[in-house]
Formats: structure tokens, sequence, C-alpha cells
């Protein structure tokens, strides 16, 4: 038991050692306790919020998510002109980047811009809260919990150790959709008018599953070419987009493909 918790020790003291030095000072970053412990919180929000909403009547929070969802387009849109311009006046490879771990202007604003990244996801955690609070329980799927939860950690890594390099290229593209998908969101806020202008919905999804085959094609290929990037990365990268890939499809086939079947 000591010699598991001190390896334990050993690996906490790693993390905290090896980091991007650039980002250390960020918030969030240095340690992976705030991350973890922000983590278990949303997992008991996830396990105790239904329960203590169970016999309330659901939160009306139409301004606040009209608020909500429109100040995320505008943070997505932003994070993905600072990922777009900064890899294009960095000359940036969009087949195979190296992190730059130099505190030029160029390499800090694409640092800066992959925290906000990170950043985000911790906000939107707050899509979860939305829904618990509206009683909108079907909406707690394992998709929507995996996706969000997981996330946190993917890009608190990106942030603390690879803040920049390709990982712009998932920056790039996620911002990109959820700069559609809170439009999306955003509008359906209005109201009930609003769902005839709302048909795309499943281009959504279509769109989402699309960046997650780019992804996957991307990060294969540099597992099979000569790049200055680390492997372990893009292996991680690869694999959990696949597993995003078959949940992604699995709500794609329940949502549209099996209500027509049954309509039929």
């Amino acid at each position: 038991m000591a010699s598991a918790w001190q390896r334990v020790q050993s690996m906490h003291q790693w993390m905290l050692e090896n980091g991007d030095k650039r980002t250390d000072p960020w918030l969030l970053v240095y340690s992976p306790m705030p991350v973890a412990s922000i983590f278990l919180l949303y997992l008991g929000v996830v396990w105790a919020g239904p329960k203590l909403m169970k016999h309330r009547q659901p939160v009306d929070l139409k301004a606040v998510l009209i608020l909500y969802n429109f100040a995320m387009v505008c943070l997505s849109v932003y994070m993905f002109h600072e990922f777009l311009v900064t890899s294009m006046l960095s000359n940036y490879s969009y087949l195979c980047q190296p992190v730059d771990y130099s505190t030029s202007p160029l390499a800090m604003r694409m640092a800066k811009a992959c925290w906000w990244f990170f950043f985000s996801k911790v906000i939107e955690l707050a899509d979860t809260v939305f829904f618990i609070l509206r009683k909108k329980n079907s909406q707690l799927t394992f998709l929507h919990v995996y996706h969000h939860g997981t996330m946190i950690f993917n890009w608190w890594a990106g942030a603390k150790y690879l803040a920049g390099g390709q990982s712009f290229c998932i920056g790039l593209l996620n911002t990109f959709v959820h700069t559609v998908m809170y439009s999306y969101y955003g509008l359906a806020a209005l109201g009930p008018h609003m769902q005839k202008y709302l048909w795309w919905k499943r281009y959504l999804t279509s769109l989402q599953l699309l960046q997650f085959v780019l992804l996957t094609t991307h990060t294969g290929y540099n597992l099979f070419t000569e790049c200055d990037f680390p492997d372990s990365m893009n292996a991680y990268v690869f694999f959990y987009c696949v597993s995003l890939i078959l949940l992604f499809s699995n709500f794609y086939y329940q949502s549209y493909l099996s209500r027509k079947s049954k309509k039929t």
C-alpha cells in the first residue's frame, strides 16, 4: 500500500514538474487536482441533481439560456479566429506541427488560445446543469456525460503539456462546430416559434461526426509518419475520437434513422 501511494505521489510530482512553464502560472493548469475536483463535483451533480429536482418544478431559464448560448457563440468565434490566424501567421503545417515552446509573441498567442479552449470546456459543464434544472433528464445520456467529463481532462493536458503544435487542429475544428452548435441552441432558446427555422439539427450531428472522422484521420496519419509530436498523444486522440464516432453514430441512428423507419 505504501509503495502504491509513493508511486502516486511520484507521478503527481512528475506531472507538476514536467509541464509547460509558460502555462503553469495560468488558472487551473499547474496541478491536476483542481480539474479532478471539478470533475468529481460534476459527477456528483449528475448523480444528485435529478434526485433533488424530482419533486420540483422545472426552472425557467429562458433568459439565461439565450445569454449563455450566444455568449458561447462569441467565445467560440474568438477561439476559432485565434487558432486560424495564429496558425497562418506562424506558417503552421496542417499535417504535422511540433509545439513551439518559446515565448515569442505568436507562440504565446497560440498557447493562450489553447488555454481558452481548455477553459471553455470547464464552462461547458454548465450545459449539464441547465438540463438538470430544466428537468431534461433524457438529455443526460452516457454520450453527454462522457464527452463533457473527459474533455476537461483532455484539454487540461493540452494546456499543461502541449499548448500549441498540431493540438490547434482539434481546437480549430471544434470551435467551428461549436459556433454552429451554440447558434442552434441559442435560436432554440428564443422559443417554439423558432422551431420552423431549426430543421438543420440532424446536419449539426453530421457536422460533429465529420469533425471526429477528420481528427481520427489526421492523428492516424501522424502515428505512421515522422512527426515531432508525441505519439502517445496522437494515439490517445485517435482512440478517443473513435469512441466518439461510435457514440455519435449511435445517437444519429437512434435520433433520425430509427425514428424514421418506425414512422414508415
